[in-house]
């Protein structure tokens, strides 16, 4: 049960981060916007998608020390 809750936990913050990382590349492609905020959004989706990835790894980095 322990495992179940640990896994659907880790699918809930991997949407949220998905979420948020998908509005941030539709207002790119829909809204004008100067270089400055272009640069800031282009960052803040490098940086989520990152967030993704080390969720991700550390995921499968836990579940030996957790489960086995």
């Amino acid at each position: 049960m322990e495992f179940w809750g640990f896994t659907i936990g880790l699918i809930g913050k991997i949407m949220v981060a998905f979420t948020a990382i998908a509005v941030h590349h539709r207002f790119l492609k829909e809204h004008k916007v100067d270089e400055g905020v272009f640069k800031t959004m282009k960052r803040e989706q490098f940086v989520g998608i990152l967030g993704v990835i080390l969720m991700i790894i550390g995921y499968f980095l836990e579940i030996p020390s957790r489960f086995f």
